[in-house]
């Protein structure tokens, strides 16, 4: 892979604008797509009803969550099964279309610091500051040789956005709160925020994102993780689900015990699902091919 390849394809950031995604935005901006209309035109602020940083902002979430292609053109697979009009849930009514869409715009890694923070950066530390975690990004871009890449200013700025779409705010004015309680995940609860003091007894923010059972989260949605990340392996090994890049323990931030019963559920609703445990191996096997858009269609239906 070149250097132009890994700039294009590993690390981007910023685009957002400054603005956190909205819930309502996914479907506004897939039908905006499917009318056939476009970003790049004056008449996008009056079509969307917002201003027009805002339509930039919408043009890249809808892109970061793989609702639509690179070129603006067509909705993606994943979003024509979601949110058209007769999808799966196309105004995201149920909490696992959240874990969905958690799972997508990690996988997808437009806006690469969500696919950093639960695939990298989590397995360092499960608590951290923004200041650890700039530093950390800093870090990953001298590794990959993209110094140019790490602006301080704009990664701040990412890192802000990131935890105002995941962490519940503070006490703030009744317009504040429900503006940020329109953000995307905070009903995931995945990401807690506390303060602690530090040596100057100074009151800090933290954040934490601790591995856990995550009973709330569908089976179906875990298994078409599985499918999806794992594609054409028969043989998974526990490990490799409960860490491996894009699995869903890092992905779910699930702890071994969370992901051990999503796999016992799985075992016990699909024929050819196999959960073997023999000489110290952990293995999932999958004896039958499996349709991931038919598994999920069992869940919404």
């Amino acid at each position: 892979m070149s250097f132009t390849d890994i700039e294009k394809t590993k690390l981007q950031f910023s685009g957002h604008e400054t603005f956190a995604c909205k819930q309502f935005w996914i479907k506004k901006g897939f039908d905006f797509v499917v009318s056939n209309k476009s970003f790049t035109k004056p008449s996008a602020v009056v079509d969307l009803g917002v201003g027009k940083n805002m339509v930039a902002a919408i043009r890249y979430w809808i892109k970061s969550f793989n609702i639509i292609d690179e070129d603006d053109e067509s909705p993606t697979e994943f979003a024509n099964y979601f949110f058209r009009d007769n999808g799966f849930d196309p105004y995201i009514e149920d909490l696992g279309t959240l874990w969905m869409l958690h799972y997508q715009i990690i996988k997808k890694n437009k806006a690469s610091i969500y696919s950093l923070l639960f695939n990298e950066f989590r397995k360092e530390r499960n608590d951290f500051t923004k200041e650890q975690f700039s530093s950390f990004l800093k870090r990953k871009c001298n590794e990959e040789s993209l110094q140019s890449r790490y602006n301080e200013k704009t990664v701040a700025t990412d890192i802000n956005v990131l935890l105002r779409s995941y962490s519940k705010p503070e006490r703030k004015s009744k317009i504040e709160i429900e503006d940020t309680f329109a953000n995307m995940f905070l009903d995931l609860e995945l990401v807690h925020h506390y303060k602690k003091r530090n040596f100057e007894e100074s009151l800090i923010d933290w954040y934490r994102i601790d591995g856990e059972i995550r009973s709330e989260i569908p089976f179906q949605i875990v298994f078409f993780v599985i499918l999806d990340s794992f594609e054409d392996l028969q043989s998974i090994s526990f490990r490799q689900l409960l860490t491996g890049f894009n699995s869903p323990g890092s992905i779910f931030a699930l702890n071994t015990e969370g992901l051990y019963k999503k796999i016992i559920e799985i075992t016990e609703n699909f024929d050819g699902v196999v959960y073997n445990e023999t000489a110290g191996n952990q293995i999932l096997q999958l004896k039958n091919h499996f349709n991931k858009w038919e598994i999920l269609n069992e869940y919404y239906n």
